[in-house]
């Protein structure tokens, strides 16, 4: 189903492109593609969202580029841990999620490619939001964020905090649901000590989905 949507994805792609390319699972199958495109003569640029990615597009030659060279980017394809029926969504399972969400608000536009899964009635009711924090007084933010009711853990990895691609702790939230995730966006990237939070609000336009029926298309003019 990955392969499926992924592959899909790439059919928006057309030559002479600057292209974000997202971090996971599913954006693997992406990144093939886009390879195989690339080696039969499509001409593109790409700007990784981690070290992850760019490691990937090397391996499939794909050509890269940095956003202070191309500060607008004409298409950005990535993945979500879960999407809302007005295509919000939650990233960062991967630990990219600052990242991302820079190249996402830069692209001209967004398409996110997922299984059937990842679709939810409401953020929050799965997986726990990932807040990408500063180190320096980590506790201090911790506690800031359980102040929304919400219970927070530090991510480790083999029992070590788990360091992102910028250098700092992911802290992730995991709560019943979340009712506002406009409201709450903001109110998270108020306090001090946060980089960057998993909620991605309005920055999408499309979502493709890899289901067992097939493919499914999501855009922004059907959503209520």
């Amino acid at each position: 189903m990955k392969k499926l949507a992924g592959e899909k994805a790439a059919e928006y792609i057309s030559d002479g492109m600057v292209l974000g390319l997202g971090t996971g699972s599913t954006v693997k199958y992406v990144l093939q593609k886009i390879g195989e495109l690339v080696r039969q003569g499509l001409d593109i640029k790409g700007i990784p969202t981690s070290m992850q990615t760019k490691k990937i597009a090397n391996e499939y030659n794909i050509p890269l580029t940095t956003l202070e060279d191309n500060p607008e980017i004409d298409l950005t394809i990535d993945g979500a841990d879960e999407v809302d029926s007005r295509l919000n969504l939650i990233k960062g399972g991967g630990g990219a999620l600052t990242r991302e969400k820079i190249i996402a608000y830069h692209s001209k536009k967004v398409i996110i490619v997922i299984d059937e899964s990842k679709i939810v009635k409401a953020l929050g009711i799965d997986i726990p939001l990932p807040v990408e924090v500063v180190k320096f007084g980590w506790g201090s933010t911790k506690k800031a964020l359980e102040e929304f009711g919400c219970t927070v853990e530090l991510r480790k990895i083999m029992g070590e905090p788990y360091i992102t691609d910028n250098s700092n702790y992911i802290l992730d939230c995991e709560f019943d649901r979340i009712n506002d995730p406009e409201g709450l966006e903001q109110e998270i990237n108020n306090i001090p000590g946060v980089v960057e939070n998993g909620l991605f609000i309005g920055l999408v336009d499309e979502v493709i989905v890899g289901s067992k029926q097939g493919i499914m298309t999501l855009g922004k003019e059907v959503v209520s």
